[in-house]
């Protein structure tokens, strides 16, 4: 077994096999894996906003959807990865606040997350073969590219991969 690589919010990373990757503290927070079975190079990146045109202070571009994703691309692929053999998992998205979120777009934050980084994977190409996403609990993710398993811990719950 290799090392664990942790993501902070608003971060990315990569890492090769035997290493694996975590993010901690996914509420409306979407957690994306971009990774390269073949290689088995897998990158990280913690989206917490969907949208980067909507937020005057948007220099961090891991923080949001449309210019996280298509930097943690280049990563991978930088890493050795092969662009056309990229497949996502997600997980994250929760709607953490109970109270008429639905009537809301802006408590709808997990939500509005789980759309943007979904459109911008299809307009990337870039399938998505699992998800854990929205309901009302926060979730730690564990990705680990020998075996292509992404792991989530929640409180109260089970441990379980997809």
């Amino acid at each position: 077994m290799g090392n664990m690589f942790k993501v902070g919010m608003a971060d990315m990373k990569c890492c090769h096999a035997p290493d694996a990757i975590t993010t901690l503290g996914l509420g409306s927070c979407v957690g994306v894996v971009l990774y390269d079975s073949t290689k088995k190079i897998a990158g990280l990146v913690h989206i917490m906003l969907p949208d980067s045109t909507k937020i005057n202070n948007n220099e961090n571009r891991a923080k949001f959807a449309d210019t996280g994703i298509d930097d943690m691309v280049r990563q991978v692929v930088a890493a050795g990865a092969s662009r056309v053999n990229l497949k996502a998992k997600i997980a994250g998205g929760a709607q953490m606040f109970a109270f008429n979120a639905e009537k809301s777009d802006l408590l709808r934050v997990g939500a509005r997350n789980v759309e943007a980084v979904k459109a911008k994977l299809s307009a990337l190409r870039i399938p998505i073969v699992a998800e854990d996403t929205g309901k009302s609990y926060g979730r730690t993710i564990e990705f680990y590219p020998e075996s292509e398993e992404l792991l989530i811990k929640a409180v109260g719950k089970a441990v379980y991969k997809i």
